[in-house]
């Protein structure tokens, strides 16, 4: 990946990938808030990986799966696409 995920985009993955309509100014508003309390299940979130999988091509860490915020997993999602790890 070679672009930074932004909360507007989890926002928009979030709707396309589990149906959730979540404002991103709340998210970036309560960053560390858990993905379940936006109502996001690890179902969910293992459908936002797999987008993210398919949008890019590259294979996305399996610590984004355990990621609980939108902060841990935006920051693991942009640590990897800034160092390519």
């Amino acid at each position: 990946m070679s672009e930074r995920l932004t909360l507007e985009e989890l926002a928009a993955l979030m709707k396309s990938a589990a149906g959730l309509t979540v404002d991103p100014k709340q998210m970036a508003a309560l960053p560390d808030t858990p993905f379940a309390d936006f109502g996001l299940d690890s179902l969910g979130l293992l459908g936002i990986v797999g987008e993210l999988e398919n949008r890019y091509g590259a294979t996305v860490p399996d610590d984004a799966e355990r990621c609980r915020t939108p902060r841990d997993f935006l920051d693991l999602i942009n640590t990897v696409s800034t160092t390519g790890a």
